[in-house]
């Protein structure tokens, strides 16, 4: 974080920090950061503890609908939690995995294997939904995909819109919260 400095400023992302920690009295560490450029837009929902961003690849960004357009497809990564851009950002190695699981299910409902190959399809197509921001369903209108609002927004802007990547940030993610028993807890501070 020494090398990245605050956008808009000369201070390093560690002395802002720093000057946090100071003015708050808090300690404060930072576990994750991405940096965006280009034609992007952040959201920041429930009162800061949701943050987005997301990073277009478009000839329209000047166009006046584009910052509502943007806000739009920001607020769907902020509600639907998607972990994948699209199909193709999928690992290989999650897919299998996932068709692995999809497959055991079936065969364990007692399906014949041609069978159960193509419940696995259907069932893929689904994880897909879940986990692609292209492949969800639009948060405002859910007869269409995020994909297919996006390419009716290129068209009636009348240029060329990609979505090419997204970030989401909520406050407290990662942390794992220790759960001990209050009963234990308070046998251990006896022997001491």
């Amino acid at each position: 974080m020494r090398c990245c400095t605050i956008a808009g400023g000369s201070e390093t992302v560690e002395a802002a920090l720093q000057d946090k920690i100071l003015t708050i009295g808090e300690n404060m560490k930072i576990r994750r950061f991405e940096r965006l450029t280009g034609d992007l837009v952040a959201y920041v929902h429930g009162g800061g503890r949701i943050g987005v961003m997301v990073q277009f690849a478009t000839d329209v960004y000047d166009n006046p609908g584009f910052n509502a357009f943007a806000k739009d497809i920001a607020m769907q990564v902020a509600a639907s939690v998607p972990q994948y851009l699209d199909k193709d950002s999928v690992p290989a190695d999650v897919l299998e995995k996932e068709k692995e699981i999809l497959t055991v299910q079936a065969m364990n409902e007692g399906k014949p294997e041609a069978i159960a190959q193509k419940m696995v399809m259907g069932r893929i197509n689904k994880f897909y939904k879940e986990v692609c921001l292209t492949e969800q369903p639009f948060i405002k209108d859910g007869d269409i995909t995020v994909a297919k609002y996006i390419a009716n927004t290129a068209k009636e802007f009348g240029g060329e819109i990609k979505l090419t990547r997204f970030v989401r940030f909520e406050k407290g993610e990662g942390i794992e919260k220790r759960e001990e028993n209050f009963a234990d807890e308070v046998a251990s501070m006896m022997k001491k």
